[in-house]
């Protein structure tokens, strides 16, 4: 009985293969080439008795750069004008880091100003309450 087994991958809804091989196989997928955005790969294997297993794994692919926008909220309601931040950053440059441009800046969190008010005023508190002793 000849060996029929074999590997089929397709990326989303691809006509033909985008590779075939014998299993095993160690198999690299590049992602440069595919949009970003929600992708689907679909392997199809089949045994030497000729029967087909198939498994869909989806993925995102997010090469580009990333987006942050400070200010507004998914799905937020809103109105009059708003202050927005934006900024793109990504790994275009493989020899330099650019500081500059590469976090988005965030206000400080109202818990964290709740609890250096907090200690201050205990600092205080424990200054007069033993300064009088």
């Amino acid at each position: 009985m000849s060996s029929e087994k074999q590997i089929k991958i397709y990326i989303d809804d691809q006509e033909s293969p985008l590779a075939t091989f014998l299993p095993p196989v160690n198999f690299k997928l590049d992602t440069t080439k595919l949009e970003d955005g929600p992708h689907e790969l679909k392997v199809i294997a089949r045994s030497s008795t000729g029967r087909l297993g198939i498994k869909k794994v989806p993925f995102t692919v997010r090469n580009g750069p990333q987006i942050d926008i400070v200010g507004l909220k998914h799905d937020e309601e809103v109105d009059e004008i708003l202050d927005l931040t934006i900024n793109a950053y990504g790994s275009e440059s493989q020899e330099q880091f650019l500081v500059s441009g590469s976090e988005t800046p965030k206000a400080v969190p109202s818990w964290l100003w709740a609890l250096l008010i907090s200690f201050v005023s205990w600092g205080i508190y424990y200054l007069i309450s033993n300064s009088m002793v």
